[in-house]
């Protein structure tokens, strides 16, 4: 049984990962348990931000580890909040949700429908070891656009904001294993498992 460190604080993010990368011969233990701090996020794109988070969970315990970042682009905002999306608002925490809906609203109040169109965007990183040369980048995209409010209760971050065209509904209205087959981070995980059972 190999034990991986999942780099990551979120809740949200620690479900998603671990309901979508389930293997009978791996277990993902989160960073805390290990008591791995948290590390500045000082790359300019998702993957730097990914490969920084995933090197200093393996520097710290010694295992391999899988990172993720991820962030909602709206092209209106010029693919704003982009890699700052969990502190858009400036609070880095759960309760910065509403307050970071509450600016990205305030941004496009007045946007018109056509033309708030965004997607999210994820890169999952796996590393052996925290000098491993060759580490898995996997990436997943997700396209809708901002509502004008709040819907649904399902999810975190932006998912009451973003609209799935194909399901008409807001991405927290989605029921967890629907919005795993269709989500950017839901992609990349698939990916990672396919990169993972091709070299294993």
């Amino acid at each position: 049984m190999q034990e991986i460190v999942l780099a990551s604080g979120n809740a949200g993010k620690l479900r998603e990962l671990q309901e979508t990368l389930g293997r009978a011969d791996v277990v993902f233990i989160p960073q805390s348990q290990f008591n791995v701090s948290e590390v500045a996020e000082t790359g300019l794109c998702f993957v730097e931000n990914a490969l920084i988070k995933a090197r200093h969970a393996c520097e710290v315990t010694g295992k391999a580890s899988v990172a993720d970042d991820s962030g909602i682009e709206v092209d209106a905002l010029n693919g704003e909040p982009g890699i700052y999306s969990a502190r858009y608002a400036g609070d880095d925490s759960p309760e910065g949700d509403r307050t970071n809906n509450a600016k990205l609203l305030l941004a496009l109040k007045d946007v018109p429908e056509q033309d708030r169109t965004a997607r999210f965007q994820c890169v999952i990183v796996y590393m052996r070891h925290a000098r491993d040369p060759m580490p898995l980048v996997c990436q997943g995209t997700w396209e809708g656009r901002v509502l004008y409010e709040e819907t649904g209760s399902n999810g975190f971050g932006y998912d009451s904001l973003f609209y799935v065209p194909t399901h008409n509904c807001a991405s927290a209205e989605l029921e967890p294993e629907v919005k795993n087959q269709l989500s950017h981070r839901g992609q990349a995980i698939r990916q990672l498992l396919k990169c993972w059972n091709s070299r294993h």
